[in-house]
């Protein structure tokens, strides 16, 4: 069992503070960081603790390791792209441990090394290519446009000419 030491403000009589022993903070630490957090409630009640005081703690742990609390959907192609580096040398069980306590589920993390791997695979096309390719499409829409706005002149004259027949009839 800890010793909790209260201590009391000599300025403010009323005011007690307790000080926790170091081997209970870091276990209550541990209880406290994902992916298996312990709801602070329960653990207010099994351990006497106040609630603001764990929840306190619960801040310092999330804030100690930001990846712990992002969901993987959350995660940058930074982050996702360090966690593939970090865990490269890992043995399966080491792996899986990171994983814990990142959070994330082996089947990501084997997702993101795949896209990883893949990275280089993409073959992007010449933009010199792309631009030549773009310019013939361009003046094949523009002959296209003035192909068929000479027929519909051509068909506007000989509508215009019927009318003006039967108009002089």
């Amino acid at each position: 069992m800890y010793n909790i030491v209260s201590t009391i403000n000599p300025k403010e009589n009323y005011y007690a503070k307790n000080v926790y022993p170091k081997k209970l903070k870091e276990s209550i630490f541990k209880r406290l960081a994902p992916p298996n957090a312990e709801k602070v409630p329960a653990l207010a009640k099994e351990t006497n603790i106040p609630t603001a005081t764990l929840c306190t703690w619960r801040s310092k742990v999330i804030k100690n390791n930001p990846t712990s609390n992002k969901k993987s959907s959350k995660w940058s192609s930074s982050d996702k792209f360090q966690a593939v580096l970090e865990t490269a040398s890992l043995s399966e069980l080491e792996t899986a441990k990171y994983c814990r306590e990142k959070g994330i589920h082996v089947e990501e993390l084997k997702s993101w090394i795949k896209h990883c791997q893949n990275a280089n695979e993409t073959k992007l096309e010449d933009p010199k290519e792309l631009k030549d390719n773009l310019k013939k499409e361009q003046i094949k829409q523009q002959d296209w446009l003035w192909q068929n706005i000479s027929k519909m002149n051509n068909k506007i004259d000989e509508l215009l000419g019927e009318l003006v027949e039967k108009g002089e009839k």
